[in-house]
């Protein structure tokens, strides 16, 4: 053999053996929304990790804020998706179920795993039968409040009284950003839960019942009790939940009705004069339901990494892996073997759970996607109009029954 002939013979060879190399080293593409700095961090890591155990494979995480990755979602799972996708569980994976785009993911729910997790989190990645995702966390959502400025309110009447005292310190008693819309909805689905029960505030999102209901009426009095003493941020409709909760953390409002997930975004200097508080009792007597959304990651029907894609999420099944991304994130895992940080405000939220009558997520986690957009519109135009209750209640009633046509 020439000189010529076997170096072409061999660039032949390497050649080979490169595009083995890289057929054994798979690509997976996961699309995340944990765009806030602490569970981006977290993320992060843990990628970094999956792939020192996993040497064969190459991870490609995309970050997109919230807002955005809401309203791309459904286009990478119908254009080109990628192969993993960060989500909610309950109805809104439900229904990415229903026409196809998400795959089953059953398999990776062995007795032994079954076993390890809270049964609420398996039900809402669950759905006819068979599993479609994998739950990471779940977190409670309260009030968070400066314990500096005001005292936890236990009754309705207590949380006037607490708004009264603070406007009158020249306060905005309750920071609120409702520019992206959601988080008004938190005040809904609370006082719903105090006034009417789980039950029936299930039924109601899921169509069931009237939204002209005299039962629904009453929420809506309750929160304009709140509205007519000024006691939300005076410019919530220009402001973000970030934006918002920045005023608690200067003194420029005393709390807060939020996700957990607030808690690894305080600053330091403010974090020892904050404090966790359920929402208040409306009726005595009334069992005590609390809202419990839960993170959850799928794999696209369409993904071409597949293989990859179920190692990454039997990955984040594990117990030791959900302990390390809680605790970097300071929320709840739903590994039940996984240890929760050594947390005052984690402590908290999982005693909060523990006592619970019932669990629902959250209001655009609970409705259907397409009414709860109207929905979250109508609540913020009740903040910031509640003169146009009626016009509102007949809109939402209106969109309720074109769905359950």
């Amino acid at each position: 053999m020439n000189r010529r002939v076997a170096a072409s013979w061999f660039a032949s060879l390497l050649a080979a053996c490169a595009l083995q190399a890289a057929a054994l080293a798979g690509t997976l593409v996961v699309n995340s929304n944990a765009s806030d700095p602490a569970p981006r961090a977290a993320w992060q890591a843990l990628v970094e990790r999956f792939q020192r155990e996993n040497p064969d494979v190459d991870v490609r995480l995309n970050v997109t804020d919230h807002e955005s990755y809401k309203r791309q979602i459904r286009n990478w799972l119908t254009g080109a998706p990628p192969d993993v996708v960060f989500w909610f569980a309950g109805n809104r994976m439900r229904q990415f179920v229903a026409p196809g785009l998400l795959a089953d993911v059953s398999a990776l729910y062995t007795p032994a795993v079954r076993a390890q997790l809270h049964p609420s989190a398996l039900e809402l990645v669950s759905d006819g039968g068979r599993a479609w995702g994998v739950p990471y966390t779940w977190y409670p959502v309260g009030l968070y409040y400066r314990r500096d400025l005001m005292s936890a309110p236990a009754t309705w009447n207590d949380l006037l009284a607490a708004c009264e005292r603070l406007r009158a310190r020249g306060l905005e008693p309750i920071a609120i950003g409702t520019k992206d819309l959601w988080p008004a909805a938190a005040w809904f689905d609370y006082l719903d839960l105090r006034l009417n029960g789980q039950p029936f505030h299930l039924r109601l999102l899921e169509g069931d019942i009237p939204w002209t209901d005299a039962r629904v009426r009453s929420v809506f009095a309750h929160w304009r009790e709140l509205i007519d003493r000024d006691c939300f941020a005076r410019h919530h409709a220009s402001a973000t939940w970030q934006e918002a909760q920045a005023l608690v953390y200067q003194g420029k409002s005393a709390f807060s009705l939020m996700g957990h997930y607030v808690v690894a975004q305080m600053p330091r200097d403010v974090l020892p004069r904050m404090d966790f508080a359920p929402f208040p009792m409306l009726r005595s007597g009334f069992e005590r339901d609390e809202e419990a959304p839960v993170n959850s990651l799928h794999i696209p029907e369409r993904a071409k990494n597949r293989a990859d894609a179920m190692r990454f999420l039997a990955f984040v099944l594990r117990a030791d892996v959900q302990e390390e991304l809680n605790r970097a994130t300071l929320q709840i895992p739903v590994n039940l073997q996984a240890r929760p940080a050594d947390d005052r405000f984690v402590q908290a939220g999982r005693a909060h759970l523990a006592g619970a009558a019932r669990l629902s997520q959250y209001f655009d986690r609970d409705a259907r996607e397409d009414f709860a957009q109207t929905a979250l519109n109508g609540f913020q135009e009740f903040m910031l109009h509640p003169e146009r209750l009626d016009a509102i209640l007949e809109t939402l009633e209106q969109a309720r029954r074109r769905l359950r046509r």
